[in-house]
């Protein structure tokens, strides 16, 4: 057991995404809370949605993380709610997204408390291109690589591109 251990926020925000690997699980604000008590660290996370299948690897990836830096006990919990939001995306996630060639997501939709509403019809969204800046994107395909992403293309570049849609 080391003698002096590494700070465990700071273990845990070098952690990354396993599905969007140009950011840390913090930048993603999936990291909620990480608590230590001596050498027992508890980390908090909330998916980005409560099918998400990474949800496995990010538990592994963060115990790893935690137990090469010298941490005998993990306990990473889920809480769901609060749900996700595309919202707690940090400006430097934001910043990796669009640097990476993702779209980053444009504010969350305000709801008002109770039942969501169900819409059998979408609304155009305008998506400027990540690669040369057009304003104006046309859907490929409404799911990307993942549920929370869709496939767009630039009609300026023609480069295909993924965008994180807003939860």
């Amino acid at each position: 057991m080391n003698s002096v251990l590494l700070d465990p926020v700071a273990v845990v925000g070098s952690v990354v995404d396993p599905e969007l690997p140009m950011l840390t699980l913090t930048e993603l604000g999936v990291v909620r809370d990480v608590r230590q008590d001596g050498d027992e660290v508890t980390v908090t996370i909330t998916p980005t949605y409560s099918g998400c299948p990474a949800m496995d690897a990010i538990r592994t990836d963060i115990r790893s993380a935690l137990r090469r830096a010298g941490y005998g006990r993990v306990d990473v919990r889920t809480v769901l709610a609060p749900a996700w939001t595309t919202d707690w995306i940090s400006e430097s996630g934001r910043r990796k997204l669009l640097e990476a060639g993702i779209a980053p997501p444009g504010p969350a939709p305000r709801r008002s408390a109770g039942p969501v509403p169900l819409s059998l019809t979408t609304r155009p969204v305008p998506v400027a291109c990540p690669r040369c800046g057009h304003g104006e994107t046309e859907v490929l395909a409404a799911f990307g690589a993942t549920a929370c992403r869709e496939l767009r293309r630039c009609p300026a570049c023609r480069e295909p591109f993924e965008r994180v849609k807003e939860i």
